[in-house]
């Protein structure tokens, strides 16, 4: 038999007793059925789990969204190096893809969107930098979409002029396929003042 002593009058067990502090306190505690034990030994066991279930799933939402926040700033980042391979990568290659531009302008499908190429490779497009503020991002529950808001600050110029596009409203959707994320809508807006 185990026996806990406190220098209170509180007790808490799992295991078996048969009496606890009879003479002290002069009443016998009584031997707690075993399936009130497995009961609670269940209850404290899920708790345990469930802690730490939250704690992973915590832990893969933040890398999802470190692979989403990669797959928004390769889509503006790709134009440093002029790597359209990159941006082909992050861009849903098929009629779904939606994009709407700040003029009015609609792309609407993957070649549509790949009309631009000309221009984007032309020597005479020159990225600068670009910058990445307030980035918001949402995951769904079901873990395969996802949306986000930022502002963007796109510095460029075309045949030597600035050509930029500052403090830019940027929302889009990502669509996870095949194990990576792609943007299959985006959305970009000047703010009227």
């Amino acid at each position: 038999m185990l026996f806990v002593k406190f220098r209170f009058p509180i007790w808490l067990t799992i295991l078996n007793f048969d009496m606890i502090y009879e003479k002290q306190y002069g009443f016998k505690l009584r031997q707690m059925e075993i399936s009130k034990k497995i009961i609670l030994i269940i209850l404290i066991g899920g708790f345990c789990c469930s802690c730490r279930i939250s704690e992973n799933e915590n832990s893969l939402a933040d890398k999802e969204k470190e692979q989403i926040e990669k797959t928004i700033r390769s889509a503006i980042g790709w134009a440093g190096r002029k790597d359209i391979t990159l941006l082909y990568s992050v861009i849903a290659n098929d009629s779904a893809f939606l994009e709407v531009h700040p003029e009015g302008g609609i792309v609407k499908g993957f070649t549509e969107f790949k009309k631009a190429e000309k221009t984007w490779m032309s020597p005479d497009f020159q990225a600068v930098r670009y910058e990445i503020r307030d980035l918001n991002i949402n995951i769904s529950q079901s873990g395969d979409v996802a949306w986000w808001f930022c502002i963007l600050d796109d510095i460029n110029t075309w045949k030597g002029a600035p050509a930029s596009w500052m403090n830019t409203r940027w929302t889009g959707v990502v669509e996870k396929r095949k194990g990576s994320w792609v943007i299959v809508q985006q959305h970009f807006s000047f703010a009227t003042e």
